[in-house]
């Protein structure tokens, strides 16, 4: 691949290192990998100590009450993390549908299922980690108790969860209660902090350093985890103690597909990484050469994306719930049988019928061969707008996609994992590690792995080429978003090709990702980070 190629604006350079490499969307967070690398940690406990830190610097896209994701790649083995936590057990479609909702609550209590990170944390430090989860977790307590200047993206979503939580608060007096502890937690000053300004957070550390000292148990088992059960439940939800006693991370199996050559690695269901599989099976089944720039391949890698992406948000939950195997999601038959629905003019997709029978994503890699595709999230910027007072936690409100609908595979049922967006990515070929990747953001995740994967594989794009490239996203229907500076020529075309093209004014809800690859002759490392966000690249 050729470095200094970029076919498009873009002001970013691929970097290189030997020693190690953390990427992600925020430069002190990325500086504390490094830092833990520096003494005497792996690329994994970086993973931890960066993770970690991304709770303090950028609260607006994960935090401590959030879930995780991981791919481990040590030892020439891939290990896969699933710390996604379950609906409460006490919780029913019929008990939500008593408070008065025809469908799941996006805000407030009732979405909040049991958080995941802080006991990824704590798992990854025990099977894999070199250093204590104190020694991973002291550079994020100090960030957060020292302060930080705010950066320019994590501003002006904190200005937007701001105007969000004010206007429900405005809804009721039970939302203004509810919603409460944000605003002292979040805007003590009556106000959001403005870009540059210094931030402390002495609550959030005060949690932080109990995390580290307990190794998690607390905020499962302990003063913390009481903290967590009495602020949901007085705002009318349904986690309890016990819910949050009784869970576990899982490791578990990964599962790929081979796109030319190259094996495409994602967490298995729950997650919607299985939607970009689909997408890259079903886009080589078509059969189709992909030419750069061209609007016949941009048109079907919309197509083979609708397909899957209908499919996925049809049986994708958790997997003994799903109506279809994960087996059958990836077989060949299955992609052919999507492949022959694309023809020359933009598609209304529906469900496969099959055979009854937000987020902060971080990658990082050192000189022993360790390398780490991790993601953790609220889900919704700061999740449930439900903030565990004096404590800096912000409950995720993940169960927002659950279903109320008997009927629906996603369907709500207690201690139940739900379709899940958040997805690390990883590349292998002929069993040896490529890299991780990954692309923040809901539903752009799948949709920017399969672009990132065909610019790298199909045009041979170098890895900040491959985040920089102008993205398109398909949002239902015909409805397709490109960014600002999406070739008009192509918009015009796929226009033509019966696709509804909304050019957007802004690139935000484009995905934010990095991506590390490692040269398998000379062990060096390259790196890309996206100019979507803050991001940075710390190498060592």
């Amino acid at each position: 691949m050729d470095y200094l190629y970029h076919p498009f604006t873009s002001r970013r350079h691929t970097v290189f290192a030997k020693n190690g490499i953390v990427a992600t969307s925020q430069p002190l967070a990325a500086q504390v990998g490094v830092e833990i690398m520096r003494n005497g940690g792996n690329a994994i406990d970086a993973a931890i100590a960066t993770a970690a830190a991304l709770t303090v610097v950028e609260p607006t896209g994960n935090g401590i009450g959030g879930d995780a994701f991981a791919l481990i790649w040590t030892k020439g083995e891939l290990h896969g993390l699933n710390a996604s936590g379950p609906s409460s057990k006490t919780i029913t479609a019929e008990r939500v549908k008593a408070l008065g909702h025809e469908t799941m609550p996006v805000y407030g209590a009732v979405p909040v299922t049991v958080p995941g990170a802080p006991a990824a944390w704590a798992e990854v430090s025990r099977k894999f980690g070199r250093l204590s989860l104190r020694e991973t977790l002291a550079p994020a307590i100090r960030l957060a108790e020292e302060g930080f200047p705010l950066t320019p993206i994590l501003g002006k979503f904190w200005r937007v969860a701001y105007d969000k939580f004010k206007a429900l608060s405005d809804n009721s007096p039970e939302e203004e209660k509810m919603f409460a502890a944000w605003f002292e937690t979040f805007a003590p000053d009556g106000r959001p902090p403005e870009i540059g300004e210094m931030w402390r957070a002495p609550g959030h550390a005060d949690t932080l350093r109990e995390i580290a000292e307990t190794e998690g148990r607390s905020f499962y088992e302990g003063p913390l985890a009481d903290k967590i059960a009495e602020t949901v439940q007085t705002h009318g939800g349904f986690l309890t103690k016990e819910d949050l006693a009784e869970y576990q991370v899982k490791w578990v199996d990964p599962v790929s597909a081979n796109y030319r050559g190259y094996d495409v690695w994602e967490i298995p269901p729950n997650g919607q990484g299985m939607v970009a599989l689909m997408a890259m099976n079903i886009h080589q089944a078509d059969g189709f050469k992909p030419v750069y720039g061209d609007v016949e391949t941009m048109h079907r890698q919309i197509e083979a994306m609708k397909l899957a992406f209908t499919d996925g948000k049809a049986y994708i939950t958790e997997e003994s719930e799903m109506p279809v195997t994960v087996e059958e999601l990836l077989s060949r038959e299955y992609a052919e049988e999507r492949a022959r629905h694309i023809g020359d003019q933009a598609m209304l997709p529906e469900p496969y019928d099959p055979v009854k029978a937000g987020t902060v994503y971080l990658a990082t890699a050192d000189s022993e061969g360790n390398m780490v595709s991790f993601i953790q999230s609220n889900y919704m910027g700061f999740g449930s707008g439900v903030v565990v007072p004096d404590t800096g936690i912000a409950l995720q409100n993940r169960g927002a996609d659950f279903s109320l609908d008997p009927d629906h595979a996603n369907y709500l049922k207690p201690g139940k994992l739900c379709f899940h967006t958040i997805i690390p990515g990883f590349v292998t070929k002929d069993g040896v590690a490529v890299g991780p990747f990954g692309v923040m953001g809901g539903f752009m995740q799948p949709q920017g792995h399969f672009q990132v994967v065909s610019n790298t594989v199909d045009f041979g794009l170098n890895p900040q080429a491959a985040l920089d490239q102008p993205r398109w996203q398909w949002t239902g229907g015909k409805t397709v978003q490109v960014e600002p500076d999406f070739p008009n020529h192509l918009a015009q075309a796929l226009q033509r090709r019966g696709h509804d093209i909304r050019i957007m004014t802004d690139s935000g809800g484009f995905g934010r990702g990095q991506i590390i690859w490692r040269n398998p002759e000379t062990g060096v490392l390259q790196s890309g980070t996206e100019s979507r966000t803050d991001g940075a690249i710390a190498v060592w």
